[in-house]
């Protein structure tokens, strides 16, 4: 815990010399550079095997937990929560590409060859200087294999400091901002929120329709899908007596 407080202490610091000015969410639509322009090393790389069993997976939340509380502390206290969101957003599209995650992920890379790919990606993203400094502290922890999950605790501490709802809305083609906007209210209605943030996914699977997932871990879920109605119809149906030539 000491050593998160002098993280926290540094990204003060980095943030107070460098002062970022507050831009909308919609900048997550940033271009992110892809793996083969970020020009990673080729190296035979293997995946870090720290976090094994249940117990390690509980100490990866916790660790993701504290690190994603203390980046939050930041952004609140300056005022550029929004601009951190999307900061987060941009970068936890970076890190779902394998080649990313197994770069910064092997314990063989030397932490200056990770600091200089992530100077690289700063400069391309145009991440804020608060957001590069916390990557280089995941760096110098090496905790920066557990992005992904800090990624997901800072969304949860940014809907409960702002009182904001998430929800997935799952379509076979993308949806209009007009159908969004009706979504977001009608989530917001249901549960009461003061803002809802739409993460909007593509599934032809569904062949018509959408689904919505909402509240604590997605615990609540609308099926308004064509799929399932016809799972329904099929559920009900007997088959089982007829017999085919």
């Amino acid at each position: 815990m000491a050593a998160l407080r002098s993280s926290t202490a540094g990204l003060r610091a980095s943030t107070a010399s460098s002062p970022a000015a507050s831009v909308p969410v919609s900048s997550s639509l940033l271009r992110l550079p892809s793996a083969r322009r970020l020009r990673l090393p080729s190296l035979k790389l293997s995946r870090s095997r720290r976090h094994r069993g249940a117990a390690g997976a509980a100490m990866m939340d916790t660790a993701a937990s504290s690190y994603a509380n203390a980046l939050a502390e930041v952004a609140k206290s300056n005022g550029t929560l929004e601009a951190t969101v999307s900061d987060m957003e941009n970068v936890d599209r970076l890190f779902a590409d394998p080649a990313v995650q197994s770069f910064f992920a092997n314990p063989t890379v030397a932490p200056e060859k990770k600091r200089e790919i992530l100077a690289e990606i700063s400069g391309s993203s145009e991440l804020q200087p608060h957001t590069v400094n916390f990557l280089n502290i995941l760096v110098d922890m090496s905790r920066i294999d557990i992005v992904a999950e800090i990624v997901k605790e800072f969304d949860a501490c940014y809907n409960r400091i702002t009182g904001t709802e998430f929800a997935v809305v799952t379509s076979v083609v993308d949806m209009g901002e007009d159908d969004v906007a009706q979504i977001a209210q009608t989530v917001k209605r249901l549960t009461g929120a003061k803002k809802v943030r739409i993460k909007a996914v593509v599934d032809p699977s569904l062949i018509a329709g959408f689904t919505i997932r909402y509240g604590s871990s997605g615990s609540k879920f609308i099926d308004m899908s064509v799929k399932k109605q016809l799972d329904e119809i099929a559920s009900q149906l007997d088959f089982t007596s007829i017999t085919l030539a």
